[in-house]
């Protein structure tokens, strides 16, 4: 029986563009199967579907698109110059979905898949690379996407789904996801070292109070730890500078520019001291977040364990 495709409704102008995707997307693979065969017998043999249906899908395809694709003899078809036109880019766009299926089965992989972690600036130079060590150790095929930003645009990023795992602080308390406490790490005040307090090995926050203090821009978790303690001290801090990372802060410090609350450098740096904050206690908490209900892949699972078990001992000594 040899179809046509008839002049039957096809989309509306109005809605063509929003439906042509759902109309197209399962019909792509049957199509470039007849095509390929030149036979409906053959692809449907091939694709594993009643030859009827396949011959009923051609037809609502033309129609739909408002095309003839094939030309059309017995049972053999072949393509119209509009159906090889249609062929390339069908063949192109299956080609990218089985790309893409490609691409989430490796990145799931139990043994060679992706972890995309992100974490604080100031977590990169130490704390992360000796954590991914470790857990290549047992798992040394696992790829990692890194990604090093403060806290709130982490967090935003896990949201998008463009994370899977975030090592922050301040530990998020949101009901959308998940954070788990890791670690403490003490923060410190850190002044020049031709500073009046530079002699000392501890200092309570309050006699800082008239000094210029250089701070990460706001919105930043270490930002928001600085501006608390300070309250809690009795102050407002005044603030010169404002960064975004701890080291040009160390910098700005070592020049005689102010003073700063910061975590441990992980090399020591000259021309700045670094005391012992007594009170108020001086210490910001580390964590992993994630979001609540996301299934994770094997490769996630598995680095999320390693991190949990890490709690208590997540930072260098």
């Amino acid at each position: 029986m040899v179809h046509q495709p008839s002049s039957g409704a096809r989309l509306s102008p109005s809605s063509y563009e929003e439906d042509i995707r759902a109309v197209l997307a399962p019909r792509l693979a049957y199509f470039e199967a007849v095509a390929r065969h030149e036979h409906v017998t053959r692809a449907a043999h091939e694709l594993g579907v009643p030859q009827s249906t396949l011959s009923r899908a051609m037809v609502r395809l033309e129609q739909d698109l408002g095309v003839a694709l094939f030309a059309r003899r017995g049972r053999t078809v072949s393509l119209t110059p509009a159906g090889r036109t249609f062929l390339g880019s069908a063949e192109r766009a299956l080609a990218e979905v089985e790309k893409a299926a490609d691409s989430v089965r490796a990145d799931a992989d139990p043994t060679a898949g992706k972890v995309a972690f992100g974490f604080l600036h100031t977590m990169g130079s130490e704390t992360v690379p000796a954590l991914i060590r470790a857990f290549r150790a047992d798992h040394p095929k696992v790829r990692f996407q890194l990604v090093q930003n403060y806290g709130e645009a982490m967090i935003e990023r896990l949201r998008a789904g463009g994370l899977d795992l975030c090592l922050t602080s301040p530990v998020p308390d949101a009901p959308d996801l998940v954070a788990r406490r890791l670690d403490e790490q003490r923060l410190r005040l850190v002044v020049p070292d031709d500073h009046r307090l530079a002699g000392r090995r501890r200092v309570r926050l309050a006699e800082a109070a008239d000094e210029t203090f250089v701070t990460l821009e706001p919105g930043y978790g270490l930002r928001r730890i600085t501006d608390d303690l300070c309250a809690e001290a009795g102050f407002t801090p005044r603030v010169a500078f404002e960064g975004e990372e701890a080291e040009t802060l160390r910098g700005l410090v070592a020049a005689g520019l102010g003073v700063a609350l910061l975590p441990p450098p992980a090399v020591a740096r000259p021309g700045v001291v670094e005391l012992t904050v007594t009170a108020p206690r001086a210490a910001r908490e580390i964590g992993v977040a994630w979001l609540d209900g996301h299934p994770d892949t094997p490769p996630v699972a598995a680095f999320k364990r390693f991190l949990l078990s890490r709690r208590g001992s997540l930072l260098p000594d």
